[in-house]
């Protein structure tokens, strides 16, 4: 496409139009904000379901680890009995070295196996998680190509990008640590509770007083835990979002000396999050020693009691030891899943905030009937078109106009007054509350959203280069375009003097935005990016404001060549790009108070006749400048 957002990229290497500045919707670049403090996953199971959907192909290899997890379980619960019958091997002075070495060589060859088992475990569920992150991240920018441009215009763009990173990245952290470890955690609590009501009821009943404890303790932190993780991923969003602002504008920063403001807000934000994630530390990391209190105290009854049956004769020392070691096996794994816990809280907070995004509104289908736009003649029609971006309040109000095929039409007006708001309905970027918006007679939301995308060529006055080279930023909107058309199309608007003179030419390396361009040269560029689109109709916003007087000259009779034939919209503050358009309409507070050609506005000596005098006295005062200069 001609030209692209700079708020999103289209998923297709097609024109698309781009945002166009004007109004913008309720709250501006900082509205939007993830919940605050406070706020907690609504559903966790949902959460938990909706990220088992991203499994697919993986359960087989999870099938797999959880076998050899089972493996492992099952060598944990052998080695402590074995442990035991070493021990009573050793009876009144005498040892049966015998069974003792059948034994020691068992629980050597258990070791070695339940070590291999870890280490294939931890490399398949490295593999699986990192795949299923893949899947989800994926989805997630698939995504965000088809959200509409309302919900980037309500968002900072910082934390819509942590979404994309660090709350994924989360998700993975949680998955690949957590999930072997909560089937292990299971199976060893299970099977270890099993066995040692097979050794000794009675102690068991002793080792279970931890239970309560530890369900209570646990359920206390956690609570506390997940909001604060969940008020940790939304600061760390928000501080994203000014990381993202103030090096993106770094320029403006400078040029008004504001670093010392962007230090202070990054300050604060930063405090903010050092606050929150020091408390959800504090908090996580309390767990592990009050569990381990309790885990001693847990132990501390066991040999108790052990000891009072052993005494007795009730129990064996082999039978005793073994159970001190189930006993073990069975807290350890309870101590682990309430850690575990505190590391899913912090995944399931980045993937509620993931699914947040995956569930918003895209924008509205094509209607069931929708039809390609091929070649249009360029008929525009506006029918009585209103719209606002809050119920209300409405920004255009009963607009009606007809621009014929292949005419030209200058809009022109206050900022603010809704001439970029009619752009955008006509591209579709928003569709009006009331009223017809029609090409060649059929309503816009009759065609396909794209074809009717790809029939327009938009010429910004922020222009928006992506990395690469000029030819591939040339070829963005017509990447089947020869060499040659690309030059000539350069030539055209006399980009290509200035192309010639880099290093690389075509081949020279654009930065981020086309950093390491004048934004005289980007504009150049952009401009030619239109033409080689050969697009059926045009919206040229500001397209020469970043232009020097002479350099506009050739664009003007680059853009009299490509207008010929087509359809084109023309919003310009600088009166003399305008006055050979076919009809310009004058916008006020959302209306049209006057429309007509140049001469007969003038005529009228209305609005566009005061403008013109305004700024012809402007033109005066800066040439008389300019002479004193």
């Amino acid at each position: 496409m001609p030209q692209q957002p700079n708020r999103s990229e289209s998923n297709k290497p097609e024109p698309v139009v781009m945002p166009m500045g004007g109004h913008r919707p309720p709250g501006g670049a900082f509205a939007g904000r993830a919940r605050g403090p406070g706020s907690k996953p609504k559903n966790t199971f949902g959460v938990l379901r909706r990220l088992w959907s991203f499994v697919g192909p993986e359960r087989m290899r999870l099938s797999f680890i959880f076998f050899f997890v089972i493996i492992s379980a099952a060598i944990g619960l052998l080695t402590p009995y074995w442990i035991g019958r070493a021990v009573d091997t050793m009876k009144s002075g005498s040892v049966d070295f015998d069974l003792l070495r059948y034994f020691l060589i068992a629980m050597a060859v258990a070791y070695v196996t339940d070590a291999c088992l870890g280490f294939v475990q931890g490399r398949w569920m490295a593999g699986v998680a990192q795949r299923i992150v893949v899947r989800l991240r994926r989805t997630l920018y698939e995504k965000l190509q088809q959200l509409p441009l309302s919900y980037f215009d309500s968002r900072r763009h910082g934390d819509v990008m942590s979404r994309l990173s660090n709350d994924i990245d989360n998700v993975s952290n949680t998955i690949s640590q957590s999930t072997t470890q909560l089937m292990s955690g299971i199976l060893g609590i299970g099977g270890s509770l099993v066995m040692m009501l097979v050794l000794s009821p009675t102690l068991t009943l002793a080792s279970l007083i931890t239970v309560p404890l530890v369900y209570a303790l646990t359920r206390i932190i956690t609570r506390r835990t997940k909001e604060l993780f969940k008020a940790q991923q939304t600061q760390l969003g928000a501080l994203n979002g000014h990381i993202e602002e103030t090096i993106s504008g770094v320029q403006i920063v400078q040029a008004f000396n504001q670093e010392q403001r962007a230090i202070d807000e990054f300050n604060e934000i930063n405090d903010k999050l050092r606050e929150t994630s020091y408390k959800a530390q504090v908090w996580s990391g309390l767990l592990m020693p009050l569990l381990s209190v309790i885990s001693n105290i847990g132990f501390a009854s066991v040999a108790i009691v052990g000891g009072i049956l052993g005494v007795k004769g009730y129990l064996s020392v082999g039978v005793i030891a073994s159970f001190i070691t189930y006993s073990r096996q069975f807290v350890r794994p309870l101590n682990d899943l309430a850690a575990t816990y505190n590391v899913l809280q912090s995944g399931l907070a980045g993937a509620e905030r993931v699914f947040e995004a995956l569930d918003e509104k895209e924008e509205p289908a094509d209607a069931p009937h929708a039809v390609e736009m091929n070649a249009p003649a360029g008929r525009v029609e506006f029918e009585n078109v209103k719209f606002g971006y809050k119920p209300g309040e409405p920004i255009i109000k009963d607009i009606n106009f007809v621009a014929p095929a292949g005419s030209s039409t200058a809009i022109i007006g206050p900022t603010g007054a809704g001439k970029t708001t009619i752009i955008q309905l006509l591209t579709r970027f928003y569709d009006p509350s009331g009223g017809k918006v029609m090409i060649d007679g059929i309503e816009i939301d009759q065609y396909t959203r794209d074809s009717l995308r790809r029939s327009f060529g938009v010429v910004l006055q922020d222009t928006y280069l992506f990395t690469g080279t000029i030819r591939d930023n040339l070829k963005y909107g017509n990447p089947d375009a020869t060499d040659e058309e690309m030059r000539e199309a350069a030539k055209l608007t006399n980009a290509d003097p200035f192309i010639q003179r880099l290093p690389n030419k075509y081949d020279t390396m654009l930065s981020e935005n086309g950093g390491n361009l004048s934004q005289g040269q980007r504009q150049l560029l952009a401009i030619a990016r239109v033409m080689l689109a050969k697009p059926s109709m045009l919206i040229l916003d500001e397209a020469t404001s970043s232009i020097d007087t002479r350099t506009e000259l050739h664009i003007q009779e680059a853009m009299a060549k490509l207008m010929e034939g087509r359809t084109s919209f023309i919003i310009a503050h600088r009166l003399n790009t305008i006055r050979d358009a076919d009809t310009i309409m004058v916008i006020d507070k959302g209306q049209i108070v006057e429309h007509g050609s140049h001469e007969e506005l003038l005529e009228q000596q209305g609005a566009y006749y005061r403008m013109m005098s305004s700024a012809s006295v402007r033109g005066q005062a800066e040439a008389t400048a300019a002479e004193a200069d």
